[in-house]
């Protein structure tokens, strides 16, 4: 898949971190739209088809891991999409709760830079 082609939503609360990776991904070629809270993202997910998810745990309103739950066990178009966890939570339980929820790949957000969050994308989307 062509990265023009692709659509990603990032769901993330802090803005400048949501400026961050939007620019970072527009600038390689993806279609980017953000989602600031749980609810946002429980909305967009439910009308609109993204290639992949950059999903936070720590959410307004509702949290990650429900965004993640309610995406897997739905019937939208992106349900069976890569999901990408993009979290400050390290701790085993969190990674493994995840995990059973059905995200694709954890990454820490203090360990991974931006190019290598482009790069888990890009990798996703050639599967």
């Amino acid at each position: 898949m062509e990265n023009a082609e692709a659509k990603i939503l990032i769901i993330e609360d802090d803005v400048a971190l949501v400026k961050m990776y939007e620019t970072k991904l527009t600038l390689e070629g993806f279609k980017v739209d953000k989602a600031l809270d749980g609810e946002e993202a429980i909305r967009k997910l439910g009308l609109n088809d993204y290639d992949l998810v950059l999903l936070d745990l720590m959410l307004p309103k509702i949290n990650g891991f429900d965004v993640l739950l309610q995406l897997r066990t739905s019937s939208w178009p992106a349900a069976k999409k890569p999901v990408i966890v993009l979290s400050n939570l390290g701790d085993v339980s969190d990674i493994s709760k995840s995990r059973e929820l059905g995200c694709t790949d954890y990454l820490i957000k203090a360990n991974t830079t931006p190019n290598q969050v482009v790069e888990k994308v890009e990798h996703y989307l050639k599967k």
